[in-house]
């Protein structure tokens, strides 16, 4: 029912979760979990000659531009919220990549956390996000991902999201802010999110 593999346990013996105790601010808030690539924005190696933004990324060694355009309404998305949720970045990228992108995606500063690749679970060969390892109560977490397989071990706390490349006139993200406003109001999201629609 839970699923994953919990809270890990550091050297010392003590739990370490992947995100420190909730902040005073966020007391009493649902933890919002989104993906960053295909979710919010798009990013490629290749000239995108309308890109949002171009973030230089050293791989080693040699810097390489990367071109990022961002998901229609992804800026009004994160700004509502970051008024409602803990909102924390889970990616699969590395951090090297990942963090100049959120430095220029997340303008209103609602993002409290980011968890790269090295805090994924590799199972069978897929980057699992382990939502049991967060530290946050399971039935008040919600991860919003365009892949099923990041989110194996919690399907009934995934709202599932279309992989986006480059339509512009997508309306996902302002589609779901009143569903993700609505479930503020439930005491285990589970129950709701049904992994199978």
């Amino acid at each position: 029912m839970n699923g994953g593999a919990g809270i890990p346990i550091g050297p010392d013996g003590n739990p370490r979760p992947l995100l420190p105790p909730l902040s005073q601010a966020h007391a009493g808030r649902k933890c919002l979990v989104l993906d960053l690539d295909e979710t919010l924005v798009h990013s490629s190696f290749k000239l995108i000659p309308q890109a949002d933004y171009v973030v230089p990324v050293e791989i080693e060694h040699q810097f390489h531009n990367v071109y990022v355009i961002k998901r229609p309404g992804v800026d009004a998305f994160l700004q509502r919220m970051g008024e409602l949720y803990e909102v924390v970045i889970f990616t699969a990228s590395l951090s090297k990549y990942a963090d100049p992108v959120l430095d220029r995606l997340d303008i209103h500063r609602v993002v409290t956390h980011r968890l790269f690749r090295e805090s994924c679970y590799n199972h069978r060969g897929n980057y699992v996000k382990d939502l049991s390892q967060l530290g946050r109560p399971i039935e008040e977490t919600i991860i919003l991902d365009n892949s099923p397989a990041s989110y194996i071990f919690h399907p009934n706390n995934a709202v599932p999201v279309s992989s986006w490349f480059n339509d512009p006139h997508d309306t996902e993200l302002t589609d779901l802010c009143p569903f993700l406003t609505d479930l503020l109001q439930v005491d285990d999201v589970r129950g709701i999110l049904d992994g199978g629609l």
